[in-house]
């Protein structure tokens, strides 16, 4: 049965859980267009990729009539990515579809094909959740990829020239074009979002 992706919800990239769990390849990624693919013919409606799928873009249809409702509801949805950007910045991680691990760096940030934003956060220097600021008011009305990333080796800290967590550090095409450092508060969310405006123009 056919596939669809909900793309108004997923960043679209070439590291998908979807086509890293497809045992036939029916959802891969195509370089020249830099966008997911879904071949229907090689799908066998394992459903892999739907529970893999962490922000649950992913649909696998078990009849005609179900496929055209999911791409009904999928052209409903008013939802855009940055809409799932749940996580506060300094705040503990709440949404696991957007935390990464260090091993995943290159491949989720150096290799992503869109502006990207990743916090850098040390356990011990979490700060409380409720006086921490919302990510979804700081990149608001943004087509930018975020991840949260847990620092346990400090030569990482090293190697960028970080000072102090947290820090929020800015990728265009994998190249560095800004860094962030140190907590802010709810109360300071305007400085610190014109400390982003700066680095993104």
């Amino acid at each position: 049965m056919p596939v669809a992706i909900n793309f108004k919800i997923c960043d679209n990239a070439e590291e998908c859980n979807g086509i890293t769990v497809c045992p036939t390849g029916a959802i891969s990624w195509d370089k020249k267009k830099e966008t997911i693919v879904i071949d229907n013919d090689k799908c066998v409606s394992c459903g892999i990729c739907e529970k893999s799928c962490m922000v649950n873009a992913i649909h696998v249809a078990k009849t005609d009539e179900e496929f055209e409702k999911i791409k009904k509801d999928i052209e409903e949805d008013s939802r855009k990515v940055a809409d799932l950007y749940l996580d506060r910045y300094g705040a503990m991680p709440i949404l696991p579809a957007f935390l990464i691990e260090e091993d995943k760096f290159d491949l989720e940030v150096l290799k992503a094909t869109k502006l990207t934003a990743v916090e850098i956060f040390e356990e011990e220097g979490i700060m409380c959740l409720l006086k921490s600021i919302p990510i979804t008011e700081l990149f608001k009305d943004m087509d930018i990829k975020f991840r949260k990333m847990e620092i346990k080796n400090k030569k990482f800290l090293d190697d960028n020239g970080i000072k102090e967590t947290p820090a929020l550090l800015f990728f265009d095409n994998g190249k560095l074009i800004g860094k962030i450092e140190g907590y802010f508060e709810n109360e300071e969310k305007e400085i610190l979002k014109n400390k982003i405006s700066e680095i993104l123009g």
